[in-house]
């Protein structure tokens, strides 16, 4: 009885599902990289030619099936537009599956990169944590190891500060509230009599 209690829960956690093995972020880029590479059509866009084409397709749902209904009634709209009926159908059922492509795309992009700041924001935490803990222990002189350490952090926090500050660009100063706004020369701001 004992044996087929242990052959019972042997078989109970083989069917669990096992997690699948996590890949290390090369592997991804791999994936990724293939991937692309079977897709066929990936066109790369600036921004402003994204902008101006989004612009173009503000056309619905609705009006693009009544435009295609267009072309396939009669042979002279489709002779035309250069394009049979069932083609625009296709193309159009096309895009709409490779929305849902985008979509899984854009959350698993948003999901790495939440997992990465949050590691950035781990690693962030230990190293601050590492230089308070280092910067105390090197006041003794028995942690003299630490020393040049500390001060190398420093010295690139020092330098990191600086950069930032030369960076920045200066801003015009705004007039403060309830102080009145320049006046153009030759304008006084009262109506002439």
């Amino acid at each position: 009885m004992n044996t087929n209690q242990e052959t019972t829960k042997a078989v109970a956690v083989a069917d669990l599902p096992q997690p699948a093995p996590t890949l290390a972020p090369e592997a991804v880029v791999e994936v990724l990289r293939t991937t692309r590479a079977q897709i066929g059509e990936v066109a790369p866009l600036t921004a402003a030619q994204r902008k101006t084409l989004r612009g173009r397709i503000k056309t619905s749902n609705p009006i693009l099936q009544a435009s295609i209904n267009v072309i396939g009634a009669l042979d002279n709209v489709a002779q035309a537009v250069g394009q049979p009926a069932d083609g625009v159908r296709q193309l159009y059922d096309e895009a709409n599956r490779w929305t849902a492509v985008e979509d899984e795309l854009r959350g698993m992009l948003n999901g790495v990169s939440g997992a990465n700041l949050i590691r950035r924001q781990r690693l962030a935490l230990i190293t601050a944590q590492a230089y308070s803990i280092g910067s105390q222990l090197a006041r003794d002189p028995a942690n003299a190891v630490l020393v040049p350490h500390v001060e190398e952090i420093k010295r690139l926090k020092s330098f990191a500060r600086r950069k930032k500050t030369a960076q920045a660009p200066s801003t015009p100063q705004s007039p403060a509230p309830g102080t009145p706004a320049p006046q153009g020369s030759g304008t006084s701001g009262t109506p002439k009599a």
